[in-house]
């Protein structure tokens, strides 16, 4: 646990019974004691004191309680920069653009033998879309896995966006020891694994590469960016499935607002639409079978739905401290609030049918954020299009916030379920949500599960003017993880 980050324990109820006066009184995340009157955002709380945010948890999660450091220390945290590689290319904008057209990168497979297979579609990445040339060396481009690939790319790209291009100005002046890099990934170098394994088996130990070990093992992905970047600040991954990008990206809110950094490239890679990727979840009984209709497959939400859709490639945010950002005129895309995680500790691959500990991270999210949930407008929601994973969210989040009144959309319903990056790519989508006041539609809601009253945007994009949206994800093993992004208000 970091030093100064935020500590789960219980408070004894002699403690509570200690509180005199107003200070007793059981707060709700819905009402509004906290809010900030005169401030530049008539709607934007102040940051908590530790006692409101106790209280405030301690009523909202029945029983857990939560210490927390005086939000009034915390460094602010703004995104600066993003990058990508998706099936749609590289460049941003156009990524957006694509999504705010409805467009699906859902296609049928042939980069390997699979026309026998109950599932041969993916939201794959072709060679013609991704290209290495201008920020990976020839020679190492050739030797590295995939999902390498992807994490070096994003991430320059992202340094680039964020007005810090190698060898530039801006980033020389740059304090390396002051800049780290988290980029997770769920399932690795699969890539390499695979042919290794074959290599092994076919051929014995000598027809092993050399770099079996270093491209197939998940923390690679940020040390090879830090070593290409010269950044020396905190570096390591993690890997919590799905929800991989989104803890990446807390963690590095953390260092920041902690003051351990004052820059900090986070997100996730995947590159596993390969023959053991693609059987693997076969043999779990996860894909969609809609292989006459690729583009209608992923259908967050529709009550036909009938799993999702593998999709790959990276995202890397940039965050930095205010501060640090003002101080080189950075552009300031949007502000980083906070964000939680919690574990279901309930199934390996089902969710809590009730979602109770997907709707505690959301309420232990918003407290970190210092933000009510009537301020909440825009969800970017996981929504993988599984029959129990999709509404099982839903009923978290109408625990929480009043649905009648948000925007909820699925990425994943045009761009499929990049795993470990797909939080990274999706924040992406919800930082340019933020930027351009556009929301993407979700694409394949023809019948919705009636029980959903969000304006689910379906099939056409909607104008939004965003006070405070979040991005949840959730993976294997119970992982529940929630970040919380907001336009840049003084």
């Amino acid at each position: 646990m970091f030093a100064g980050a935020p500590v789960y324990s219980d408070i004894s109820s002699s403690s509570f019974l200690g509180i005199r006066g107003a200070e007793k009184r059981r707060f709700r995340l819905d009402e509004k004691p906290y809010a900030a009157p005169g401030s530049a955002s008539a709607r934007r709380v102040q940051r908590l004191s530790p006692l409101t945010v106790q209280l405030a948890i301690a009523a909202g999660t029945k029983g857990l309680y939560r210490d927390m450091p005086d939000n009034t220390s915390r460094k602010r945290v703004v995104v600066t920069g993003v990058g990508i590689v998706s099936c749609f290319g590289s460049d941003v904008d156009l990524f957006y653009q694509k999504l705010l057209k409805g467009e699906s990168g859902v296609r049928p497979i042939d980069k390997f033998e699979c026309s026998n297979w109950e599932t041969r579609i993916a939201a794959w990445i072709a060679p013609e879309q991704f290209q290495t040339e201008g920020y990976i060396a020839p020679k190492l481009a050739r030797r590295l896995d995939s999902v390498l690939k992807y994490t070096i790319v994003a991430g320059k790209r992202a340094l680039e966006h964020a007005g810090l291009g190698i060898g530039s100005d801006p980033y020389n002046a740059l304090r390396k020891d002051r800049v780290g890099v988290i980029v997770g990934s769920g399932m690795g170098g699969l890539e390499t694994f695979a042919e290794g394994c074959e290599k092994l088996s076919t051929g014995g130990v000598r027809r092993m590469s050399p770099f079996f070990i270093p491209y197939s093992i998940t923390n690679m992905g940020s040390a090879l960016l830090a070593i290409e970047t010269d950044f020396h600040g905190p570096n390591y991954s993690l890997s919590t499935a799905c929800a991989t990008s989104n803890y990446a990206i807390h963690n590095a809110y953390m260092h920041i607002a902690r003051g351990d950094a004052d820059m900090m490239l986070c997100g996730g890679s995947e590159a596993a639409v390969l023959p053991i990727g693609l059987g693997g979840f076969i043999a779990c009984r996860a894909l969609s079978k809609r292989n006459d209709e690729p583009h209608r497959a992923s259908r967050p939400w529709d009550k036909h739905r009938d799993g999702f859709v593998m999709g790959e490639g990276s995202g890397v945010l940039v965050l930095e401290s205010l501060e640090h950002a003002r101080a080189r005129g950075a552009p300031i895309l949007c502000e980083y609030l906070g964000g939680a995680y919690t574990n279901d500790a309930f199934s390996v691959t089902e969710p809590v049918p009730e979602g109770t500990e997907v709707a505690r991270c959301i309420r232990l999210a918003l407290a970190d954020a210092s933000v009510e949930p009537a301020q909440v407008s825009y969800v970017n929601a996981h929504a993988t299009s599984t029959p129990l994973g999709d509404i099982a969210e839903y009923r978290a989040m109408s625990s929480v916030l009043d649905m009648k009144r948000i925007t909820m959309n699925s990425t994943k319903s045009l761009i499929g379920h990049a795993l470990g990056a797909a939080g990274a790519l999706e924040a992406t989508a919800t930082i340019m949500a933020i930027r351009t006041g556009e929301v993407h539609p979700t694409a394949n809601v023809e019948e919705p599960e009636p029980e959903i009253e969000a304006d689910l945007v379906r099939n056409q994009k909607k104008s939004l003017n965003i006070e405070v949206a979040i991005s949840t994800s959730f993976g294997f093993g119970g992982h529940n993880s929630v970040c919380v992004f907001a336009p840049f208000v003084e």
